[in-house]
C-alpha cells in the first residue's frame, strides 16, 4: 500500500497465516495502558533506578516469577542491579532473550502522562519516558500471558544506565543467560522496523590549558583555551561525513569571567560509524586536530578517547531477524530492515556472545520534550511481541 506507513502494511503472508498466540484481550491492552503511564511516572533517570527496579519485581512476582537483581549496582554506579527473570520453557525447547532498559535520560521536568485522541504524552515541558518504559510495559504484559505456558524458554532482563553507555548491560556475563538468541527492544521508530547494523561509537573529551590575564589591560601575556579549542573545532571534519559515518561536537565549555583571557577550556566529541575501522580512523584525527590547535594555541592539552560500543551487523538468516520477520507478518506488518546511527544494549550483548536483534518499538521524538507513543502502538508491540516469542520456537539457533 503505497505511502502507508511502515507498520500499517498488510503483507500477503499474514493474511494467509493463522494469527497464534491470540491477540491481546481488551483486559491485557487496559492493563499495558496503566502499567506505562504508572511506570513513566516513576522517575528513573540513569543511576537512579531503585523505585523502578522495586516496581518491576513486583509485577514479575505476582505473575508468579522469580527475579534475580546481579551486583552490577558497585560497578556501574547505580542504586539498582539489573533484573533478570526467568520462565522455563517445555522440555527440549530452546531458550530467548528479551530486553528492556530501565532508566531514562536526566528529567527536565515531573511527568504527568495525558491521553489526548490515542496519544501518550507528558503535559510537562519535558520527556514522557516512553524510551525505554513503553518495551518495560510490553514485557510485563508478555510475562503475564506466557508465564504458565510458555512455547520457549523465555529470559527477561531489564538492564540499568543504559542511556550513559549501556553500563548495566556491559556488566552482564554471557555465562548468566540461557539465551541463544534474543530481542532489545529500543528504537524508537515505526514499529516494523528491525535494525540490522548500528555504529561503533567514540567518545573523545580534549582539555585545553592556556594561561589567564586580564582581558584589557594585559591580554598579550595570555594564551586563550578558548580560542584553541575553536581553532580545534575548526579543523574537524563535521556532520554526517558518509552513509555510515558521523561526527560532532557537543560540550565546549571554559573561562572563568568575560574580562580574562580563558585559561581552561572543556571539548566533547563524538565519532559514529558502522566501519569500525573509520570510526577509529576518524577518532585519531579529531585527536590530532586538538593537539594541532593546542600547539598553534601554545596551551598543554589532555585528551581521552573511549570506545563505548563496537558495529555490529546481523544477516537476514539469523535466527533472530527470521523470528521477528516472521512474527511482524503474522500481525500485518511488513518487516523493514534498517541501519541506525544509535546505539543499545544490544551492543553490548552482541559483544558478549549473545545474538540478538533490535527490535522497534513504535515510541516518538525519544529525548525531545514532545516525546510521546500511541495507545496503538503499545497493543501492537504487545502482540508483536508475543509472537516473537513463538515464532522463535520454529527458528533453529
Amino acid at each position: 500500500m503505497t505511502g502507508a506507513p511502515a507498520q500499517a502494511r498488510v503483507t500477503a503472508a499474514a493474511q494467509a497465516r493463522v494469527s497464534s498466540p491470540p491477540r491481546a484481550g481488551l483486559e491485557e491492552r487496559e492493563r499495558l495502558v496503566h502499567d506505562f503511564t504508572r511506570l513513566c511516572s516513576i522517575e528513573s533517570p540513569s543511576l537512579h533506578e531503585r523505585s523502578m527496579a522495586d516496581a518491576v519485581t513486583a509485577e514479575l512476582r505476582a505473575a508468579g516469577l522469580d527475579v534475580e537483581e546481579d551486583g552490577s549496582a558497585a560497578a556501574v554506579g547505580s542504586d539498582s542491579g539489573n533484573l533478570l527473570a526467568r520462565i522455563p520453557g517445555p522440555e527440549g525447547a530452546h531458550t530467548v532473550l528479551l530486553c528492556a532498559h530501565l532508566d531514562t535520560v536526566p528529567l527536565a521536568a515531573p511527568i504527568d502522562v495525558v491521553r489526548d485522541g490515542g496519544v501518550l504524552r507528558n503535559s510537562n515541558e519535558g520527556i514522557l519516558g516512553a524510551d525505554n518504559k513503553a518495551a518495560v510495559a510490553v514485557l510485563l504484559g508478555v510475562a503475564r500471558r506466557l508465564a504458565r505456558e510458555p512455547p520457549v524458554g523465555i529470559e527477561l532482563l531489564f538492564t540499568t544506565a543504559e542511556e550513559p553507555g549501556l553500563l548495566g548491560a556491559k556488566e552482564v556475563p554471557r555465562a548468566s543467560l540461557r539465551s541463544d538468541f534474543g530481542f532489545v527492544f529500543d528504537h524508537a521508530s515505526p514499529i516494523g522496523e528491525l535494525i540490522l547494523a548500528a555504529p561503533s561509537y567514540f567518545r573523545i573529551e580534549a582539555r585545553f590549558h592556556g594561561a589567564a590575564a586580564h582581558a584589557g589591560i594585559r591580554p598579550e601575556d595570555g594564551r586563550s583555551a578558548i580560542v584553541a579549542a575553536a581553532r580545534a573545532v575548526s579543523l574537524m571534519r563535521l556532520g554526517r561525513l558518509d552513509e555510515a559515518t558521523t561526527a560532532n561536537a557537543g560540550v565546549i565549555e571554559g573561562g572563568s569571567a568575560t574580562n580574562v583571557v580563558a585559561e581552561h577550556c572543556r571539548l566533547e566529541l563524538e565519532v559514529r560509524s558502522t566501519d569500525d575501522e573509520a570510526a577509529g580512523r576518524l577518532a585519531g584525527e579529531m585527536v590530532d586536530a586538538c593537539a594541532q590547535a593546542a600547539s598553534e594555541g601554545e596551551c598543554d592539552i589532555e585528551t581521552s578517547v573511549e570506545q563505548l560500543f563496537r558495529a555490529y551487523r546481523l544477516a537476514r538468516t539469523s535466527a533472530p531477524v527470521r523470528a521477528a520477520a516472521g512474527a511482524l507478518e503474522a500481525v500485518g506488518i511488513e518487516p523493514s530492515y534498517v541501519t541506525t546511527g544509535g546505539g543499545s544494549d544490544a551492543h553490548a550483548l552482541i559483544a558478549a556472545g549473545l545474538p540478538v536483534l533490535n527490535v522497534a518499538n513504535g515510541t516518538e521524538r525519544n529525548h525531545q520534550p514532545d516525546e510521546s507513543v500511541t495507545v496503538e502502538a503499545l497493543e501492537r508491540m504487545l502482540d508483536v511481541t508475543l509472537h516473537i516469542v513463538h515464532e522463535s520456537a520454529a527458528v533453529d539457533p
